[in-house]
């Protein structure tokens, strides 16, 4: 089993409604793929998070093996989710990827 888990910081500069909206958004985008990518066995986002965090948002997803998971990088269902729901909203990404 391999994990993926990835830490988002927001953009600056949004309302507090707005990135609840923007965090809501990841979740159902990043969650509705389950059970459409090969190799994907599970697939969690974080959004409220305690006032000790620093960041936003986590997502915490777990793959069979590193090919299913370097398959699920460039997955059309996956790049879609990325680039109209992550991407524009998040300026710090990190990310820690390990066999379990």
């Amino acid at each position: 089993m391999v994990k993926h888990v990835i830490l988002w910081k927001l953009k600056d500069g949004m309302e507090t409604d707005e990135k609840e909206r923007v965090k809501a958004a990841i979740k159902e985008g990043l969650e509705g793929l389950k059970d459409k990518i090969p190799g994907l066995v599970d697939i969690k986002v974080q959004t409220k998070g305690l006032a000790s965090s620093n960041a936003d948002l986590m997502l915490d997803s777990a793959f069979t093996d590193e090919d299913a998971l370097k398959g699920y990088s460039v997955h059309p269902a996956h790049v879609e989710v990325a680039d109209t729901k992550v991407r524009p909203y998040t300026e710090i990404r990190l990310c820690l990827d390990y066999e379990d």
